[in-house]
């Protein structure tokens, strides 16, 4: 089983001394930026404000060890999860069985002889609410198949990325999905693109997409349906993230806020898969485990209804579109 490491277990001197110039360097170029703030304070308020900034500096200096020892706290930590996490894969997969459950199991007869826990991940995503939203009915069959879901930090560019690992399904022939995280400043953090698996869907099974057919206009010498295919809400979209355009490339306002909008969304959703899922799935499976804004409703089967609904294609809502 691949073993994801979080991090360098420790920085060497180089590098601390490399975060530590950075941050002052960041600090510096932003009072350069307000000069003209201070030089428009009286003499003594400048002073005084002199003051304040001393104690900041030497605030940014103790921040910035902080973090060096955070990292290299985070990882240690990380390297103590991962058995842990093995073991709960191990489990929930069936590779072992826990103390007290015999081979052979001890169902009855019309029991089936189901390995593992069922339907894991998908449960412990639906009862998150965040997840839950991007989780439609139609994606579930797939996401059965979902074995094992883990994170691991990458370096070169900065980031994390989340690995999802499927046994062979009737959906599409990957094996392992996975969505990438780049990071400008991993501390703030600031994101600057996501990188998704492309999905390699075996022909009708796509999730992304429906296929819709409409049946030609009275009149029309082709009697033949016209098959059209159309975007979709899904799951699956998180491995198809909103692509940020060239430097050289202008876009308006309203885009602009618009990508923003769904990269935010987008890295919302990694960010509660890789800090509440992954480490607390099994709280999650069961329902214990909730969003400080959440109800604790479990989903109902009509937040779904929305798939059912989908599916009716309203073929004189196409024509009305078509002969506009």
């Amino acid at each position: 089983m691949a073993s994801w490491v979080y991090g360098d277990s420790q920085l060497t001197p180089e590098q601390k001394a490399e975060l530590v110039m950075s941050l002052k360097n960041k600090l510096e170029g932003l009072v350069a930026q307000h000069t003209d703030v201070l030089e428009s304070l009286a003499p003594k308020v400048r002073k005084r404000v002199d003051v304040l900034r001393a104690i900041q500096s030497k605030h940014d200096e103790l921040e910035a060890k902080f973090i060096v020892e955070r990292t290299a706290l985070e990882a240690k930590y990380q390297k103590l999860y991962e058995p842990l996490y093995s073991k709960r894969s191990e489990i929930v997969t069936g590779v072992v069985e826990v103390d007290g459950i015999t081979k052979g199991g001890d169902e009855t007869p019309a029991e089936p002889k189901e390995k593992g826990v069922p339907d894991f991940w998908l449960n412990a995503m639906k009862n998150n609410e965040i997840l839950a939203e991007e989780i439609q009915k139609r994606d579930e069959e797939a996401l059965k198949y979902l074995k094992n879901i883990e994170w691991c930090r990458i370096d070169d560019p900065k980031g994390f990325k989340i690995v999802f690992s499927f046994d062979t399904n009737p959906f599409f022939k990957n094996s392992v999905l996975t969505k990438t995280y780049h990071m400008i400043d991993e501390d703030d953090p600031i994101l600057e693109k996501a990188i998704g698996t492309e999905i390699e869907w075996y022909p009708g099974k796509c999730l992304t997409q429906r296929v819709l057919q409409k049946k030609p206009k009275k009149g029309s010498k082709d009697t033949k349906p016209i098959i059209m295919t159309q975007d979709c809400k899904s799951f699956f979209n998180f491995f198809n993230p909103p692509q940020v355009p060239d430097d050289d490339e202008e876009i308006d306002e309203d885009t602009a806020v618009q990508l923003q909008d769904q990269m935010e969304q987008d890295y919302d959703i990694g960010s509660t898969i890789r800090e509440k899922i992954i480490p607390h799935a099994v709280s999650w499976f069961t329902g214990e485990a909730q969003d400080e804004d959440y109800d604790g409703t479990i989903l109902e089967d009509d937040e779904n209804n929305s798939d059912d609904e989908e599916d009716d294609y309203d073929e004189d809502d196409e024509e009305d579109e078509e002969d506009e």
